[in-house]
C-alpha cells in the first residue's frame, strides 16, 4: 500500500510538471489546455473550467500541486466506480460486449462495431480490451459528474416520506425515463407516503394541536395530549386530518415532478444530473409551484385536525364552511411562511444528504455505489431531521395562521406580528412547540415508507439493482 501511494505520488508529480507549462507552480486553464494537448488529450474550455472549479479550494482561479492531487484522487475514485460497474465479468478488463450492455442499461443502443471504435480510442496495447490503467489515463482530467449508478442507488425524496413534501425531487437515469420506470417510482413513493402518513397520523395530529394550543399557561405533554384527544372524540379522533393529508400526496408529487423537469430545461443544462446549486434552485422553485397549487388542501388538513367532534361532517363540509364564513382568502392563510420554509428545509436536507452520500462514497464505496438499506435510511433520517429543525419555526407560524379563525376571538395577525408575539410571551422555545411528536414520527415514518416503497416497487415491476 505504501509502495502504491509513493508510485501514485510520483506519477501525479510528473504529470503536474508536464502540465505546468509556464513553470509557476500552479495550473490555470491555459496550462491545462496546452499541457493536455501535448499529451494528446483534447478537452473543451468548459471541461477545463469545471476541473479548475472542482479542485480550486482557495478560489484563486488555478490549481496548486496539493489541490491538483486532491482533485485527481477524488476523480480516480469516481472513475474506479464507473470502471467496476462496466466490468460485468469482474475480470479487471472491459471488452466490447460489456460496453454495449452497459450503454443499453442506460438507454443508449449501440452496435458492437461502434463499441469497438470506443475501445480502440482507449486501447494502448492493441488487445481490444481496456484495463484499469488504460481507462484511468484516457479519462484523465475529464470531469465525471454523472455516474448513473449513484443516481440509481441514492434516491431520497421518492423513498422517504416524513409528512412534509418539501424535499428536492430525485434524479432519474436515461434508462428509467425511456422505459417508463420513473412513474412507477413515483407511484411507489406515493403509496409508501400514504401508508407512512396513516401509521404516524396520531403523532402528526398531536403536533398540530401542540403548535396551536400549547403555551406557558397550557403546557401540553405527549401522554396528556393523546388522553385529551381520545377523551374528546374516541380513538378514531387520532386520525383527524389524515384523509386530506394522504389525498394531497398525488397532486403535489405530480406537479412538483413536472415543474422540476420543466425548470431543468429552462436552466438549459445538458447534464443528466444537475449540480447541487442547480438542483436546489430547480427543486425549490418546483416545490413552491406544487405548494401554491395544493395550498388550500394544507389549510383544510390543519382545520380538520383541529376540529371538535361533530363540527364538520367531512372535508367538503369543512371547505364549504370556511368559504362561507371567511371567504377564499382563508385558504391561503400562512402561505408566506410556508413558501419561506421551502428554502431552509430543501437546502439543508439536500446539503446534509449530499455531504453524507459523498462521504460514504469516498470512504466506503469500493465495488459499487450501493450503500445498503441501513446507510440509506440513516442518511435520509438525518438529513430530513436537520431540514425540519431549520424550518420548524416557520412551519409553526404557518400552522397558527391557518388555524386563526378556528380559535374563537383570535385577532387577525401577520407573520411578523405572530413571531414577535410568540417570542415576547413564550420565548424562543415557543417557536418549537410540538417538536417532540414531530421528531418521534421521523424514524417510524422513514422505516415504514422504505419498506412499503420496496414492496410496491416489486409489485409494479421496477428492477431492483
Amino acid at each position: 500500500s505504501l509502495c502504491e501511494a509513493s508510485e501514485q505520488d510520483r506519477r501525479l508529480r510528473a504529470l503536474f510538471q508536464k502540465l505546468d507549462v509556464n513553470r509557476d507552480g500552479a495550473l490555470c486553464i491555459h496550462d491545462l489546455a496546452v499541457g493536455l494537448g501535448r499529451l494528446g488529450l483534447h478537452r473543451t474550455e468548459l471541461d477545463l473550467l469545471k476541473i479548475v472549479k472542482a479542485g480550486d479550494k482557495d478560489l484563486d482561479g488555478q490549481l496548486d500541486f496539493e489541490e491538483f492531487v486532491h482533485y485527481l484522487q477524488d476523480h480516480e475514485k469516481k472513475l474506479r466506480l464507473v470502471f467496476k460497474s462496466l466490468d460485468k465479468k469482474n475480470d479487471g478488463r472491459i471488452d466490447a460486449q460489456e460496453i454495449v450492455q452497459s450503454l443499453r442499461d442506460l438507454g443508449v443502443k449501440i452496435s458492437e462495431q461502434q463499441a469497438e471504435k470506443i475501445l480502440k480510442s482507449m486501447d494502448k496495447n492493441g488487445t481490444m480490451t481496456i484495463d484499469w490503467n488504460e481507462w484511468r489515463d484516457y479519462h484523465l482530467l475529464h470531469p465525471v459528474e454523472n455516474i448513473p449508478e449513484i443516481i440509481l442507488y441514492w434516491k431520497h425524496s421518492t423513498i422517504f416520506d416524513v409528512g412534509e413534501n418539501l424535499t428536492v425531487p430525485d434524479e432519474f437515469t436515461v434508462e428509467e425515463r425511456q422505459t417508463g420506470m420513473w412513474w412507477r417510482h413515483l407511484v411507489a413513493g406515493g403509496g409508501a407516503g400514504a401508508v407512512s402518513r396513516t401509521c404516524t397520523a396520531p403523532l402528526d395530529r398531536l403536533k398540530v394541536l401542540m403548535q396551536v394550543h400549547a403555551s406557558r399557561s397550557n403546557n401540553m405533554c405527549i401522554i396528556g395530549g393523546f388522553t385529551q384527544m381520545i377523551r374528546e372524540g374516541g380513538p378514531r379522533s387520532l386520525w383527524r386530518g389524515n384523509g386530506i393529508n394522504v389525498l394531497k400526496i398525488a397532486p403535489e408529487s405530480a406537479i412538483k415532478f413536472m415543474a422540476y423537469e420543466q425548470i431543468k430545461r429552462f436552466i438549459g443544462t445538458d447534464q443528466e444530473m444537475l449540480r447541487i446549486h442547480e438542483r436546489l434552485l430547480a427543486g425549490s422553485l418546483a416545490g413552491a409551484i406544487a405548494q401554491s397549487s395544493i395550498y388550500p388542501m394544507e389549510v383544510l388538513k390543519t382545520r380538520m385536525a383541529l376540529r371538535k367532534t361533530g363540527q364538520y361532517s367531512g372535508m367538503l363540509d369543512c371547505a364549504k364552511n370556511i368559504l362561507a364564513k371567511e371567504g377564499m382568502a382563508a385558504f391561503y392563510k400562512g402561505y408566506i411562511p410556508n413558501m419561506l420554509g421551502i428554502i431552509p428545509y430543501a437546502g439543508i436536507d439536500l446539503a446534509v444528504y449530499e455531504t453524507l452520500k459523498n462521504t460514504w462514497l469516498q470512504r466506503y464505496a469500493v465495488n459499487s455505489a450501493d450503500p445498503g438499506v441501513f446507510v440509506l435510511l440513516a442518511c435520509g433520517t438525518i438529513s430530513s431531521t436537520c431540514g425540519q429543525l431549520a424550518s420548524y419555526p416557520l412551519a409553526l407560524v404557518r400552522t397558527r395562521m391557518q388555524a386563526q379563525a378556528s380559535v374563537e376571538g383570535a385577532p387577525e395577525v401577520t407573520m411578523r406580528g405572530l413571531f414577535k408575539h410568540i417570542l415576547k410571551t413564550e420565548g424562543a422555545f415557543g417557536l418549537y412547540r410540538g417538536l417532540a411528536p414531530n421528531f418521534m414520527k421521523v424514524i417510524p415514518a422513514v422505516s415504514i415508507s422504505y419498506v412499503v416503497y420496496e414492496n410496491l416497487k416489486m409489485t409494479l415491476g421496477v428492477d431492483s439493482r
